[in-house]
């Protein structure tokens, strides 16, 4: 009996050995699709089986017709005639049907017979023929189409979509490949690639009209009202909890041949009309200082918008700005903070990311089910993209199979398939011996009542 790639594989192997320590194990043999399997050797004892209840049969219809025949001789009376018959035809039957299995797998008795060891001596053709004949009938366009239009995969996903279990399942399986996708990219590469990306487009882009538009409407809907209240609320703090530091900065700037007592009075003065001038805009909407910065801001939003030189002096503060190293850092480190957020979120059954995929999947589900015209357009992207597929690589999907049948071994491959279709060959055999008998009865029978 042939020993299948295992036993040979671990025939090898010193027994009762492993690996020595440090010594890296022996790699695995690469799948061989032509080696026995257990099931394949399984199949064969019940090829053995057969071969023996198969040649059985030849030999009872031997012994029976030199029986027969020994007993027609010695007058034992016209019954013997028919049994022989029955059994010289149950032989040739038997012994051509046997012919007939032998010749797929290998040559009858040794003999060069022509047109014999069909499948070992025109393995290759029948690979080949076995590929064509996969493209033609199942690789074939329109074939396609029809199998995948009378499926109806659109009903069937957004059915199948619309349960809760499968709409979970389906979330689960887009966070971890989310999640893969994201462990295989190099943060490097990406952090180039964003960062060239944003500086590019923002170089490429005018900022200061949309600026303008931006603080337009600001002002115009006294949204500004509050930084403003902010501002001067926090410089009424300040100049409350700094005021030494006032007098002090105004008397230090006084010339030096005026008194100290003087700077120190101008000093506190300067600082009681500033600390009153911002208290009373904080305390009044309505302050003339504030007004005056309304106009401010309207009259800057409109040079932002057309003015030519404020324009020019936005950009060109925008790409100072831009090529500061600072920035560029902050641009590029912005994909780690993206991408573990990401990553959190995906990892997460409860994140918002992941509740929102769940109810978009749940949400296409529904309408798959129930929109016809959705259920349309799903199953022509569906049969357009099969259809692209075995139209364009209909040549490589079929050399796979003529391929893989031309690196067997052509004995191997015949050994193989007689496993998997030798039982039922042999029941040829049976039948021949059978019906090659009941065909001789019969005309035995037909000649004697011609000839009687």
């Amino acid at each position: 009996m042939e020993r299948t790639t295992d036993e040979k594989t671990s025939g090898d192997a010193a027994p009762g050995t492993g690996t020595r320590a440090g010594t890296r194990a022996p790699a695995r043999p690469a799948f061989d699709p032509a080696a026995f399997t257990a099931a394949d050797e399984e199949k064969r004892r019940g090829v053995r089986r057969m071969k023996a209840i198969a040649t059985g049969a030849l030999l009872v219809a031997a012994v029976v017709f030199a029986l027969a025949t020994w007993a027609e001789n010695a007058g034992a009376g016209a019954w013997a005639g028919y049994v022989a018959a029955a059994a010289e035809a149950g032989m040739v039957g038997a012994l051509a049907d046997w012919f007939a299995v032998t010749a797929l797998f290998k040559r009858p008795m040794g003999l060069p017979i022509p047109h014999t060891a069909i499948i070992p001596t025109k393995k290759d053709q029948l690979g080949r023929s076995l590929g064509d004949f996969v493209g033609d009938n199942f690789l074939a366009e329109e074939v396609v189409r029809r199998r995948l239009r009378s499926v109806g995969i659109g009903g069937r996903l957004g059915a199948w979509l619309a349960q809760p279990a499968n709409a979970d399942r389906v979330t689960a399986e887009l966070s971890t490949a989310l999640r893969g996708a994201l462990t295989v990219l190099r943060d490097n590469d990406v952090q180039a690639v964003v960062g060239e990306a944003i500086t590019r487009r923002a170089h490429a882009r005018e900022i200061a009209p949309s600026l303008g538009r931006v603080l337009e409407r600001l002002v115009a809907g006294g949204g500004h009202a509050r930084i403003v209240d902010l501002v001067v609320s926090r410089g009424h703090d300040w100049l409350v909890w700094h005021s030494d530091s006032v007098m002090d900065a105004v008397a230090g700037g006084a010339p030096g041949w005026t008194p100290r007592f003087v700077d120190r009075k101008v000093g506190e003065r300067v600082y009681k009309e500033l600390l009153r001038f911002v208290g009373e805009m904080r305390d009044m909407p309505d302050h003339p200082a504030r007004e005056a910065l309304d106009r401010f801001l309207r009259d800057f939003a409109g040079d932002l918008q057309s003015d030519d030189g404020t324009r020019a002096r936005v950009e060109r503060l925008k790409s100072e700005i831009l090529d500061r190293d600072e920035v560029q850092d902050l641009i590029a480190s912005a994909w780690s903070s993206v991408r573990a957020m990401i990553v959190a979120a995906a990892e997460d059954e409860r994140s918002q990311l992941r509740l929102r995929v769940r109810t978009s999947v749940l949400s296409l589900g529904a309408r798959l089910s129930a929109d016809g015209g959705l259920q349309g357009k799903v199953d022509g992207w569906i049969e357009g993209a099969a259809a692209h597929v075995v139209t364009t690589y209909r040549h490589e999907i079929t050399s796979l199979i003529t391929e893989t049948v031309e690196s067997w071994d052509a004995e191997h491959t015949s050994r193989k398939i007689e496993a998997n279709i030798g039982r039922d060959l042999q029941f040829i055999r049976i039948n021949g011996t059978v019906v090659g008998a009941l065909a001789g009865l019969a005309i035995h029978t037909v000649a004697h009542a011609l000839g009687g």
